[in-house]
């Protein structure tokens, strides 16, 4: 039988990306791209189309790459997704349309994600967007993270006149300040950002809603109002030592390295010359945390509760980072911060964990092994733990949130009229791409009762 395997991108050497920032997949080639496309079965009924949370039709974008018709198959994606050179590279296409990639159950699935990049790196864009006459009405968008991006998108297209608060002295919300930049380059995200404002959408910086505007004003302006604030307060364990010197919140970790671009030598930006690190858990935040302190030359350490087959980051990631050296402490989980008499971080009590049973949610339990106490020495924890809705934004308006601090919606609609939210405030922090499809759900909305 002959081989079908998937046509991998390079990727910078292990030794040379963990002295620089620059991005770590190298992207398709012409050849590369045309040999992957040319892999896929143009299935009758595409389960790729399925797996995609804003159904891009995938065999559709792939097969105009086939024809070399790159302009086709980024107005094919356009259809569906504002971002496809973000989604391109930080979708967990692996959970989703190659998860249901027909040929993937026989041999590798199709390299959807590589492709989506490949084209949006590459294609030429010009009138790939069609945008309808003004229709007269305007919308206002709070937070210029995905779910706000991907809304404006598709209101400028139907004629609305849309503007994008964001409380940053930049847009992208996580995209910019969160996702480092040799995962997501931010001259990607600018570009992104900067196609939408060719196309008539308004970004205005340094607006903090609920404080230099409330939400009643905006509603006295605009026809509608989109709440997209993302969620980016971040948890911690509540252990003892929690506020010494040197623990920090991935949050504040990316902020300075991404946003301020601490990791430039030139920055004025300060960010801990630790010599150990500890970053506690095991999504891709934690993976972006850990990874970018090793580029700052920052022995690091991954510690998680679950094994690594319960790790919820990428795959892609989890396995970059093996190579990079970053040291996987699994089944381990800290008790206590250790702190000297200045209260700086010297170390950490931790615990061993045994995985237990799955719940009712199909995820294995974990509980700590009886007298498996013991010491790690640490100059610096990072706790990766999550995190929860920023309620700013809302202090002075009367929506419904629920006990986990969530805006409370029915289809999009909060319980203030014309005022939807989606995204991270809605469902609690996921993925970018469920982010978007929050955002073109809401916008659908707004049409249907803005008309």
């Amino acid at each position: 039988m002959k081989e079908d395997k998937k046509v991998k991108a390079k990727v910078q050497s292990p030794e040379l990306r963990i002295k620089n920032f620059d991005e770590v997949n190298l992207g398709y080639t012409d050849e590369e791209a045309l040999k992957e496309a040319s892999r896929c079965l143009q299935c009758q009924n595409p389960r790729c189309v399925k797996g995609c949370p804003v159904n891009i039709q995938i065999p559709n974008f792939i097969n105009a790459i086939k024809e070399n018709n790159l302009e086709e198959a980024y107005r094919i994606i356009s259809l569906s997704s504002s971002l496809p050179a973000v989604c391109g590279r930080v979708c967990p296409q692996e959970k989703q349309c190659e998860k249901m990639c027909i040929k993937g159950f026989k041999s590798d699935a199709i390299a959807i994600g590589s492709l989506e990049r490949y084209v949006a790196d590459n294609a030429s864009k010009n009138d790939s967007i069609k945008i309808n006459p003004n229709n007269g009405k305007k919308v206002a968008i709070i937070g210029s993270g995905p779910s706000g991006l991907s809304c404006a998108f598709e209101l400028v297209k139907e004629g609305f006149k849309v503007t994008i608060y964001e409380v940053l002295h930049k847009a992208g919300g996580v995209l910019t300040y969160g996702i480092p930049e040799f995962r997501l380059p931010k001259k990607i995200v600018e570009d992104e950002i900067n196609k939408l404002k060719n196309l008539g959408v308004d970004i205005k910086t340094n607006v903090p809603i609920g404080n230099a505007i409330t939400i009643d004003e905006l509603k006295k302006e605009y026809d509608a109002v989109f709440l997209g604030t993302g969620a980016g307060l971040p948890k911690f364990m509540n252990i003892k030592g929690e506020d010494a010197n040197g623990v920090f919140s991935a949050n504040e970790i990316l902020t300075r390295i991404n946003l301020m671009n601490a990791y430039k030598k030139d920055s004025k930006t300060p960010i801990k010359k630790a010599k150990v690190a500890y970053v506690i858990g095991g999504g891709n935040v934690a993976m972006d945390t850990v990874r970018s302190l090793k580029r700052l030359g920052i022995k690091t350490h991954l510690m998680y509760r679950r094994s690594e087959e319960e790790l919820p980051a990428r795959k892609e990631e989890i396995e970059h980072a093996k190579e990079e050296d970053i040291i996987f402490d699994l089944l381990t989980n800290p008790v206590e911060i250790l702190t000297d008499d200045d209260n700086n971080v010297i170390g950490m009590n931790v615990v061993n964990m045994e995985l237990t049973e799955p719940s009712e949610d199909g995820r294995r339990g974990v509980k700590e092994i009886e007298n498996s106490i013991h010491k790690v020495e640490c100059d610096m924890v990072v706790m990766a733990l999550g995190t929860r809705p920023n309620h700013e934004a809302i202090k002075k308006s009367n929506i419904n949130i629920d006990e986990k601090g969530l805006i409370v919606v029915e289809d999009t609609k909060t319980s203030i009229d014309n005022v939807y939210a989606g995204g991270d405030i809605v469902t609690g922090a996921a993925t970018v791409i469920l982010a978007m499809e929050a955002g073109r759900k809401a916008a659908t909305k707004i049409i249907e009762n803005t008309k």
